[in-house]
């Protein structure tokens, strides 16, 4: 018997949606499961030499929460940078969780997969968007987590720049204070509710407007320096620019037509950078 699912990357946030708004990209880790003797792990791609090949590896302790490991091959292809804030981590949770359900027979179900998941991964924005697939947001109500997709494409493009240095999440929110003052929560709840609003209605003016933040992006500029920059001299063609997840990836929002000049721009600017253009996943993690 052989099981193979792959899960796309996220960014989550979108500047003021906190821990709540995310987005599934075109950018896809892969995972096959067969038979073996043992628990037999494999990985190739991005983040070989920082992962585990035994129980501790994500994936299989994802997996473990819904059926035995022992006795199966697990070999995680990885497309998505490691630890640069596109949803790595989660996609591994996401690939681990559906891949469970199909070896037993079951028919994955976001809806019932997403508070397995925030076991290993708390914050829900990044894998709610991708088990759901397209635009999310997620929120936790009586101590449980729900999503809900709310639009299957955005009114402007993305375009990732990712760095060569990691973050780790843990260490990213680390920096983040335990109270903000009642005027920066007021501006990114406003931005919120624009952003809710855009994404609803795919009014590119509106994001455009939404791309703000005074949450949590101000406290991590230190470890994404490219953050400051690019607010400072935006690439043309650009309307805005948000942290990707904890980062240090930064998320240049484009206008359609004006996309193309914007990539090769950043590309020039940032040599020692990966650009990545990236559409919007329609689907979440599955099978192929």
């Amino acid at each position: 018997m052989t099981v193979k699912v792959r899960a796309p990357a996220t960014s989550a946030n979108l500047g003021p949606g906190f821990d709540c708004a995310g987005v599934a990209l075109e950018l896809w880790n892969e995972l096959e499961v067969s038979e073996a003797d043992g628990a037999v792990v494999e990985v190739e791609g991005e983040g070989v030499s920082e992962t585990p090949r035994d129980a501790n590896h994500l994936g299989l302790r994802a997996f473990s929460l819904i059926t035995e490991t022992e006795g199966k091959r697990f070999r995680f292809t990885n497309r998505i940078p490691f630890a640069r804030g596109l949803g790595s981590s989660s996609a591994t949770i996401a690939l681990g969780l559906v891949a469970a359900c199909l070896w037993e027979g079951v028919e994955p179900d976001p809806a019932e997969l997403l508070p397995l998941a925030v076991r290993l991964e708390p914050h829900a924005d990044n894998v709610a968007a991708c088990l759901y697939g397209g635009v999310t947001l997620a929120w936790e109500e009586e101590g449980l987590w729900r999503c809900r997709r709310i639009a299957d494409s955005l009114p402007l493009d993305l375009i990732a720049v990712v760095p060569k240095q990691s973050v780790e999440t843990i260490t990213a929110r680390a920096g983040l204070p335990a109270e903000v003052l009642h005027a920066d929560a007021a501006f990114s709840s406003g931005r919120a509710a624009l952003l809710g609003a855009s994404l609803a209605t795919s009014d590119a003016q509106l994001l455009a407007a939404a791309l703000h933040d005074r949450l949590h992006e101000p406290y991590r500029s230190t470890a994404a320096p490219l953050l400051g920059q690019l607010q400072e001299e935006p690439a043309r063609g650009s309307v805005g620019v948000t942290l990707s997840g904890s980062g240090p990836t930064i998320i240049v929002w484009a206008r359609h037509e004006e996309s193309k000049v914007c990539a090769e721009e950043l590309t020039a600017r940032f040599p020692d950078c990966k650009v990545l253009a990236l559409a919007v996943a329609t689907g979440g993690a599955g099978a192929f």
